[in-house]
């Protein structure tokens, strides 16, 4: 019954469209706060209260580097996301088009 429970949540995480979203983002490479703030047009603590619960959902990872914090995806260890993660969108042009540079933030 645990995998069922863990399964469950996960689809609970996948069931949010900001969620999924980001998921998309970072898909695409680490980010931080900031450029997924402005890649998705929200405020900095809607982003904050997502990724908290995609980082305790085990979905995605941060690294610190300096006073700021980086996200990325942590699916390596969830195979039954592998084949899920080729449907989302690409959002490679979008991410690409952003930077921390360009935010003048994590620099």
């Amino acid at each position: 019954m645990p995998e069922i429970e863990r399964l469950s949540d996960v689809c609970k995480l996948l069931g949010d469209k900001m969620r999924l979203t980001i998921l998309s983002l970072l898909k695409e490479r680490e980010l931080c706060v900031y450029e997924i703030v402005e890649l998705i047009q929200t405020s900095q603590p809607n982003v904050s209260q997502h990724m908290r619960k995609l980082k305790a959902g085990g979905l995605v990872k941060e690294a610190k580097k300096g006073q700021w914090v980086f996200y990325s995806l942590n699916i390596e260890d969830k195979p039954f996301l592998h084949e899920f993660f080729q449907y989302l969108p690409s959002q490679k042009e979008k991410v690409n088009a952003i930077s921390c540079k360009d935010l003048n933030c994590c620099d």
